[in-house]
């Protein structure tokens, strides 16, 4: 970095923003990308500087960045690109609930701001685990998440701890643990042997359809179909790894879970 803590960042993906947000260090952001959307006035304030998997590298360097924040393999073009030109850039690469955690407490000390870091991850873990403690003794249904739909792609590790957390049990589990999205395609046969009792589905970028779901052959056998247990869940609620996902993503999972409205830990 130019400086400590840095004056001037971009964020290439979303939940880096809204942490900045969160820990009122937002004067720092000079550039977001595009599908940054919390708070809503982000996208008002700041300049949209890219895509997921694409940048304006010129716009970016235009804007004098002091660090660059990007995320996953899918950015690794843009960061060795943005390396070459000299931008120190940090790539985050968190996959599960502890990674989106530890996150928000790098970000923090990136910025010169660990106690209030500290704080917010605290009080995020903390509302998750006082609403899983509501489950104990409850009935956990099992849960086919959907990150996309051609090819089926089941969901990753953070959605799948979520889950666990809500009072539900993530059938592909165990795929969830693979952070390539390649990795965590199912076939529509071990869907309909896995027989969740719920459907979540969030197609990054589209909105879900939930007559397509139904109308898969064979599909009427799976008791979330026969129940009319399918839930879209909007992608920039759930499918960013940070707080959008720890609140409102993992607040629409409780929902769908357990539809009975409870009280939330504010």
């Amino acid at each position: 970095m130019r400086r400590f803590p840095p004056e001037r960042i971009v964020c290439l993906t979303e939940e880096t923003v809204e942490t900045l947000y969160l820990l009122g260090q937002e004067d720092r952001i000079v550039g977001v990308s595009g599908y940054a959307v919390r708070p809503a006035r982000v996208r008002r304030e700041k300049p949209r500087v890219s895509a997921f998997t694409s940048a304006d590298i010129p716009k970016i360097l235009a804007l004098c960045p002091d660090l660059v924040l990007a995320f996953s393999d899918l950015q690794a073009k843009i960061v060795a690109d943005l390396a070459r030109a000299g931008i120190a850039v940090h790539l985050f690469n968190q996959r599960d609930l502890p990674g989106c955690l530890a996150m928000i407490r790098t970000l923090g000390a990136l910025v010169g701001a660990p106690g209030e870091a500290d704080a917010l991850a605290t009080r995020l873990s903390g509302r998750i685990d006082d609403a899983a403690s509501k489950n104990l003794g409850r009935p956990r249904p099992r849960v086919y998440f959907e990150e996309w739909d051609a090819p089926m792609i089941s969901g990753i590790g953070w959605v799948s701890d979520l889950i666990a957390q809500a009072g539900g049990d993530d059938v592909f589990a165990d795929l969830s643990r693979q952070p390539a999205a390649k990795d965590r395609i199912v076939t529509p046969e071990a869907v309909i042997a896995a027989r969740p009792d719920v459907i979540l589905a969030s197609w990054c970028g589209k909105r879900v359809n939930p007559d397509r779901i139904r109308a898969r052959p064979g599909w009427d056998a799976i008791p979330a179909v026969a129940s009319g247990r399918i839930h879209e869940i909007k992608s920039p609620l759930i499918l960013q790894p940070g707080p959008a996902a720890l609140t409102d993503g993992f607040d629409a999972i409780r929902a769908a879970l357990h539809p009975v409205k409870e009280a939330l830990v504010p």
